[in-house]
């Protein structure tokens, strides 16, 4: 994938509010930087001025991996584990002229501790928490990006396909998700997304239950939300079956289930508040008389971090649906001590409408 890092740190730096930005490792700084960097006790940090010069607050150790991109002209202030990190941030301060300045940072990334140490060189310092503006910049995916989802998708749907030949009666959840995980592996996938949920009957009524060694029976439900990876890019799917007979009564919140996430599919588009999404699935199931059994929104962004905040499909979100924003669209029904369902696909704003990206069929009996 070819991607313009000068062009996305323009977008950052345009960002109001702030009269630099600085973000710690993790998604939003690969995604601007395309460097990978652990959060560990060695803080990094990189700081995007006005000037268009980007530098970076980072361990020795990690020097060679900055040097191995000089496409991004960054300045390092390295300290080494002998020394400390404080003279880094001291030098950081005074040359980059960040006294008195107000930073701008991502509020649910950026730790006490980075401040506290701007804090201490500077306590006049001020910070500004943009995560709402920088997530912004990211939500809308390029043609590039969905297609690298596209590729995690297909990658995660072959998988799938191929646990429903072996999958039986009597393996437990974490062997199911063990062996799942090798078929991505096998099939292309760099890596799980998140580790895959199995749920086996009652315990399938959770909607963010652990993995346990409960086996699968027959004629119950088995839950899969899973996904795999494809350069950088995940999958988020959500498939539930049932091996043996449902009773008419899984059947029915089946039906409602895959009823409402349709709706919600249809419901989607440019210019659609992203609440109006949620109420599509949500009416579907509280007209079946389901509705205190869905506890949880309808859907999440979906990038390089497989929970984004953009977009939000929630009730009562006014924000608008813009092109280019991937999401999921996962509602479910959870009724305590028999079981739930949950369906969920990965969608992308076009101009005109909306595109699926999963294709997984929405069947509960497998037949078998």
């Amino acid at each position: 994938m070819q991607i313009d890092y000068a062009a996305r740190q323009a977008k950052l730096r345009a960002i109001q509010g702030a009269d630099a930005i600085v973000l710690v490792p993790g998604s939003n700084l690969y995604y601007f930087t395309g460097l990978q960097f652990h959060l560990s006790e060695r803080p990094t940090i990189a700081i995007f001025t006005p000037d268009g010069h980007f530098s970076i607050i980072i361990p020795e150790l990690e020097v060679t991996k900055l040097h191995q991109r000089p496409d991004l002209e960054g300045r390092a202030f390295a300290w080494s584990d002998t020394d400390g990190y404080a003279e880094a941030f001291r030098q950081a301060v005074e040359e980059l002229g960040l006294r008195g300045k107000r930073l701008g940072v991502d509020g649910l990334t950026m730790r006490v501790t980075e401040w506290l140490e701007f804090q201490k060189v500077d306590p006049t310092m001020q910070i500004s928490a943009l995560e709402r503006e920088i997530i912004a910049i990211m939500a809308r995916k390029t043609p590039d990006e969905v297609e690298a989802m596209r590729k995690a998708i297909r990658i995660s749907e072959a998988a799938l396909d191929k646990m429903l030949t072996w999958v039986e009666p009597g393996m437990t959840e974490r062997a199911i998700a063990t062996r799942l995980s090798e078929d991505l592996g096998a099939l292309g996938s760099e890596g799980n997304a998140f580790e895959p949920l199995i749920q086996t009957g009652p315990n399938s009524a959770l909607p963010h239950g652990m993995i346990s060694e409960r086996a699968l029976q027959r004629d119950e439900f088995l839950l899969v939300d899973f996904g795999g990876r494809y350069e950088g890019y995940p999958a988020d799917i959500t498939r539930t079956f049932c091996i043996g007979t449902p009773t008419a009564e899984m059947q029915k919140i089946y039906d409602t289930v895959r009823a409402a996430n349709e709706a919600a599919i249809k419901a989607g588009g440019p210019g659609v508040p992203m609440g109006a999404v949620d109420k599509a699935a949500r009416d579907v199931i509280t007209n079946a008389g389901y509705g205190e059994y869905f506890i949880h929104r309808t859907g999440h962004g979906l990038g390089l971090d497989t929970h984004e905040p953009v977009p939000q499909i929630a009730a009562g979100v006014e924000d608008l649906l813009e092109p280019g924003m991937v999401f999921t669209i996962e509602p479910g029904i959870y009724i305590p001590g028999m079981g739930g369902v949950r369906i969920e696909d990965n969608v992308v704003v076009t101009e005109s409408g909306i595109d699926v990206l999963t294709s997984y069929p929405r069947k509960l009996n497998l037949g078998r």
